[in-house]
């Protein structure tokens, strides 16, 4: 694997924190506003769809933004978009607690009187007793904790990570579950791979507790990204298929599993501004590397953009680009000029 930069994006880049997957906030027209601090992650789950981990084959770059620039951004959000019981979801293309002030985020996102709920997502390596109890002191709501098996050896080949400790991520479940936050196992269907343990990690949430508020799982299903990590010989299972093993379990464990919106109080408002749209044409200023090979990113009117088949250029230059994605204030731009 190519060494990999790591780019912190402070006040002084000025790099626009609306934009990109990678970083920064996404706002897709809901009361929901995901917060992404940092994108690193410390597995190399076989199914990741970011490619995010040590054993990456695609980024050329890693980003960790100033917690004071992120707040900036966040407020300004939540003033463009003037509502109240918003949900700040901690989340990332890697994983939100390798970001170093992870505690001060949430002790800094309750702050705000708009928000209502904090959550994050995991897969609980980097947990401890004390940030467990530092996190609840701090405001966090939920945590959405990534668990594939309940069999180490399996755990372990999932998340790429043969230094996995599943009997410590199974102590921290339970330490979440007993916490005045809630929990919600986060297991995702590898059709063919771990068909066997998602009855096992139901009945294992709902043993431990949790759930306390919202739903105690959210399976999620197996899907091929480009870009992504795709296992061998592994094909996902159509909707249909997904939706009807989902009700079977909920019929013989009394549990909900087929998940809305609606329950987690997530409805649709209003988003934020779109300051340039799909076919338009653009100036830009490079502004730091891409997330992945042959990408850079550059910034035009308050808005970070990917750029695809760019050549290697300094930060600083002026180049021309068509935007080809808009969707929920998320850029990508095709290389024009210089």
């Amino acid at each position: 694997m190519a060494r990999v930069k790591l780019v912190r994006v402070t006040r002084r880049t000025g790099i626009p924190l609306i934009g990109t997957v990678a970083f920064g906030l996404i706002d897709r027209g809901t009361n929901l506003i995901q917060v992404r601090p940092i994108s690193t992650c410390v597995f190399s789950c076989i199914f990741c769809s970011t490619d995010a981990g040590p054993h990456s084959r695609t980024r050329q770059a890693e980003y960790i933004v100033e917690l004071d620039y992120l707040m900036d951004w966040f407020n300004a959000v939540l003033s463009e978009k003037g509502i109240d019981g918003v949900e700040a979801h901690i989340d990332t293309v890697g994983d939100p607690f390798t970001y170093p002030q992870i505690v001060q985020l949430v002790a800094r996102l309750r702050e705000f009187s708009e928000v209502s709920v904090i959550s994050s997502q995991t897969h609980g390596s980097l947990l401890t007793p004390k940030l467990i109890r530092d996190l609840e002191e701090a405001g966090m709501d939920r945590i959405n904790l990534s668990i594939d098996s309940l069999n180490e050896e399996k755990a372990r080949f999932l998340a790429g990570t043969p230094w996995l400790k599943l009997s410590r991520i199974l102590e921290t479940a339970k330490a979440i579950a007993d916490s005045s936050m809630d929990l919600l196992i986060a297991p995702v269907w590898v059709p063919g791979l771990n068909d066997e343990d998602i009855p096992k990690l139901i009945e294992f949430s709902l043993k431990i507790g949790a759930g306390k508020k919202w739903p105690p799982l959210g399976i999620q299903k197996f899907e091929v990204y480009r870009g992504g990590r795709n296992p061998r010989g592994v094909r996902p299972l159509s909707w249909g298929k997904f939706y009807s093993k989902l009700r079977e379990w909920e019929e013989e464990y009394g549990v909900k599993l087929i998940l809305r919106k609606e329950d987690f109080g997530i409805k649709k408002v209003k988003p934020i501004k779109k300051p340039m749209k799909k076919g338009e044409i653009v100036t830009a200023k490079v502004v730091a590397l891409g997330w992945k090979r042959g990408e850079l990113l550059a910034s035009s009117r308050g808005r970070v953009i990917t750029v695809l088949d760019a050549p290697s250029l300094p930060e600083g230059t002026l180049i021309r680009l068509r935007i080809i994605r808009d969707k929920d204030n998320i850029y990508y731009g095709r290389f024009l000029a210089r």
